[in-house]
């Protein structure tokens, strides 16, 4: 079973200079693609049923160096079911794609490109997510940001190259921060690998501990677009082609919140700054979904909402009880999905109406039934509608917070029920005004939203396209897994609680190639 760790990232890497190698063959860069894409999925449900049978985590010594000299690839309950869901993800934005470039050839997502950067793109996610120590972190961090930068410019349209700008400046600066605590991490405890530092940042004095800690959470809250470091988030993604926001949506901001519930939970867990996670929550929560409501552009619309509901996963971090810690995970599960789903759909309204503006797509109801469906379903789930696994996900957040009850925690969970109406009011109105509106309702529509008149103009109107079968497909795909969250909350949330129960304990061993106690030593 060790032997398939190392899979997760080599497989990707690999499968990305095949495809690079055979720019000039479409269908064999495609079909790379894919497979590589099911392996990895296959081998990640392998893996999360093993661990989660076994109870133990799996690790492998990447070369054979020793602990800690070498990289170590670690997989628990936690980095199996990130990377499991992550790999559905990928594979249907994949075949989103697919159709896309099928359907207008090269000019948003060049194939001899797009391919093996996607596929680069996935090789850092899951090498963050199986990271054994924090330099290999920041290692997947920067292996998915390169990829990232590619392909968030890739059309090299004006407004791609400056929103890429802004995107490469802030993602260089929290770089710089992680990597400067990951040295001042090194000399003041001799190692940056998660076990040891478990047992070895508790030695040391308080006020270097908070020091530490500061430093890494600021950089993983600009990754996870945390607010205040929230504000380069909106004007990034909505300006890049649809599959390329759909996957950065649903998955890059999750990376950050995964760094920090991994070091809050197994590094710093006796030297908290829960009551800062908790105002940073409660402003992420409300400054992001107010940004939604004032905006009239679908992709903006839905990145606002984005930055909202990460401070739902920071208010469970902070929370830091075992319920909490289950309910946050089940929580980031559901809105990789939902999220990425949800701009999928906005992507064939972009395609059917030739725009993504509220205030210029109408009667997309009787023109387009299927994509209205394909939208609404997803979008009341990210509203909390019952019985969705949006309002599982929140319920079971609010539920521990009461658990706590704190005048703070109740804050948090008020102005989280505030934040769940907000989304559904944003995402309903939007539903309203490009579906259900008919081509005579102008008049009072524009008088009913005279205040988005001044919202920041939508992306530039193009022609109307055909949409392929395959895009489709995948928007559909993603609705059912979606859906599946829900009929399967029982069985899914159990997997959850019992990594959020195993994420509050010390760590004790890593099993498999070799083991490791908490001093480091190889036993």
């Amino acid at each position: 079973m060790t032997a398939l760790v190392p899979l997760l990232v080599t497989l990707p890497l690999l499968g990305a200079a095949i495809a690079l190698i055979a720019g000039r063959h479409r269908r064999f860069q495609v079909g790379v693609s894919v497979v590589t894409l099911v392996l990895t999925l296959a081998i990640a449900t392998v893996l999360l049923v093993a661990v989660d049978s076994s109870n133990l985590p799996f690790a492998v010594s990447v070369g054979g160096w020793p602990v800690p000299f070498g990289i170590v690839l670690y997989v628990d309950r936690l980095a199996a079911l990130l990377v499991m869901v992550s790999s559905v993800v990928l594979l249907a934005v994949l075949l989103f794609s697919i159709g896309q470039g099928a359907a207008d050839g090269d000019d948003d997502t060049p194939v001899s490109i797009f391919h093996p950067t996607y596929l680069i793109l996935a090789a850092g996610i899951f090498v963050a997510f199986t990271a054994g120590d924090l330099f290999n972190l920041y290692v997947g961090f920067e292996i998915l940001l390169v990829a990232s930068y590619v392909l968030i410019t890739l059309g090299n349209s004006e407004q791609r190259i400056r929103a890429g700008i802004t995107y490469i400046v802030v993602s260089l600066v929290s770089s710089i921060l992680f990597l400067a605590a990951i040295a001042m991490i090194y000399g003041a405890t001799g190692t940056v690998n998660m076990v040891q530092l478990a047992d070895r940042m508790t030695q040391l004095p308080q006020e270097t501990q908070y020091v530490l800690h500061v430093m890494l959470l600021l950089a993983f809250a600009i990754k996870a677009a945390v607010f205040p470091v929230s504000f380069w988030l909106p004007d990034s993604y909505p300006t890049a082609p649809a599959p390329v926001t759909a996957v950065f949506a649903g998955l890059l901001t999750k990376v950050g919140v995964y760094a920090i519930l991994r070091t809050e939970t197994q590094i710093f867990l006796e030297n908290d700054l829960n009551t800062i996670l908790l105002i940073a929550a409660l402003a992420t929560m409300v400054i992001g979904i107010l940004g939604a409501v004032a905006q009239a552009e679908l992709k903006r619309i839905l990145s606002f909402t984005l930055v909202s509901h990460v401070g739902y996963m920071i208010f469970g971090i902070a929370i830091a009880t075992p319920a909490a810690i289950g309910a946050t995970i089940y929580y980031m599960v559901h809105h990789i999905v939902v999220q990425t789903t949800l701009f999928l759909a906005v992507g064939l309204v972009e395609r059917r109406a030739g725009s993504t503006s509220i205030l210029k797509v109408k009667g997309l109801m009787r023109a387009a039934p299927v994509i209205a469906l394909l939208y609404f379903i997803p979008a009341v789930n990210l509203g909390g509608l019952p019985p969705f696994s949006g309002f599982i996900g929140k319920y079971a957040l609010f539920d521990a917070g009461a658990a706590v009850g704190t005048p703070l925690m109740m804050t948090l969970i008020v102005a989280g029920i505030a934040t769940s109406l907000l989304t559904l009011y944003a995402l309903m109105r939007a539903w309203n005004l490009s579906f259900w509106r008919e081509e005579d309702d102008s008049t009072e529509t524009e008088q009913r939203t005279a205040y988005l008149q001044a919202a920041p103009a939508a992306a530039t109107v193009t022609e109307r396209r055909v949409i392929p079968r395959i895009m489709t497909a995948a928007t559909a795909g993603m609705v059912a897994v979606s859906v599946a969250l829900t009929i399967f909350a029982g069985p899914l949330y159990e997997v959850c609680a019992r990594v959020g129960g195993a994420l509050l304990e010390p760590i004790t061993v890593v099993q498999l190639d070799e083991s490791v106690d908490m001093s480091g030593e190889v036993q």
